[in-house]
């Protein structure tokens, strides 16, 4: 049996029989006027993380959600379009697509704005997606892409690149995980349908996106996620697994590389009012800044003794540099 086919299993499974312990997520549901997510949702909900972003969904955006769990990012994604088939919901497990079905039942039933038509759900490979060139305006998944292979990987992500608008988004939550992992760990087939034996290094999870053409890549938040214990794992030490969100933006590929924001700030301290590198960048005095790590670099290759360059902070919230 492939991962492919035992990804299917596992989430069949978990359609048929919620699997409230499956992702281990931990983060809180939205609390927006007049939204509520239905208990079933919840307990469905299998990511590591959130793809659901306000500022990504202004002007009624189509959006495309691939991986559709119990419906909740679905539903959180319909308070922001509120029109017919503004979100669609892509899955390759029949059991999933009519388990969701039935929960936005339940959603209509607690959410007097929300209608199932919203969510036009559709049969679907993540390889190969039913949706035409340049026709979505923001493309999500989450804790889904981290089960492929490096070939699939590229192919899903090169899909996701294909189906967006130009200056689309392509918001993303996964594991990553900085540490090596043995062969039999790496090679286990229900980890990998867990996103869990899959986990690429934040640079080659960020690689994967910049070699498909994405020019903007913004990272939103890092954190916790889980430990792989050898108790309970087939590993010999502690493996350490933390939880990313990321923007792809399909912005134009810069000449000099992608502006890659990691959360790093730049401030100028001199005693004139203003600095300007006379390359598009202006820092106001005291001002902070938020830079994407090209333009970071380029400043500090300045020697200026009154600009202050931050860490990377991990947490990108938008404005800045480029």
């Amino acid at each position: 049996m492939s991962y492919l086919e035992t990804t299917k299993n596992v989430y069949r499974d978990a359609a048929l029989t919620p699997d409230v312990g499956l992702c281990c997520t931990t983060n809180p549901i939205w609390e927006l006027p007049g939204l509520k997510i239905p208990k079933i949702m919840q307990e469905m909900n299998y990511g590591c993380g959130s793809t659901v972003n306000a500022r990504d969904l202004t002007n009624n955006p189509r959006i495309l959600y691939v991986g559709v769990g119990g419906g909740m990012e679905l539903l959180q994604f319909a308070y922001f379009s509120r029109q017919k088939s503004g979100v669609v919901g892509v899955d390759v497990v029949d059991e999933m697509l009519e388990a969701s079905r039935k929960n936005f039942m339940e959603a209509e039933a607690q959410n007097p704005w929300f209608k199932s038509a919203f969510v036009d759900l559709k049969k679907g490979d993540a390889l190969n997606l039913p949706e035409e060139d340049n026709s979505i305006d923001v493309a999500a998944q989450n804790c889904l892409f981290n089960i492929f292979k490096t070939e699939e990987l590229k192919k899903a992500i090169e899909e996701m690149y294909r189906v967006l608008k130009p200056h689309g988004r392509l918001v993303m939550s996964d594991p990553t995980c900085e540490q090596e992992m043995n062969e039999t760990l790496r090679n286990d087939e229900r980890l990998r349908a867990l996103c869990l034996s899959g986990s690429l290094p934040i640079k080659d999870y960020v690689k994967a996106l910049t070699d498909a053409g994405f020019g903007t890549i913004e990272i939103r938040a890092r954190k916790p996620y889980r430990i792989l214990d050898p108790k309970n794992y087939p590993t010999d030490e502690l493996i350490y697994i933390e939880s990313i969100e990321v923007a792809a933006i399909k912005d134009p590929m810069p000449e000099d590389g992608p502006c890659i924001f990691t959360g790093k700030t730049a401030i100028y301290y001199g005693s004139d009012n203003h600095f300007d590198d006379n390359k598009g960048h202006v820092l106001l005095k005291n001002q902070p800044l938020a830079v994407c790590d090209k333009t970071a670099g380029a400043l500090t290759a300045l020697g200026h003794d009154a600009i202050f360059i931050s860490e990377s902070t991990f947490h990108y919230d938008g404005g800045g540099c480029c």
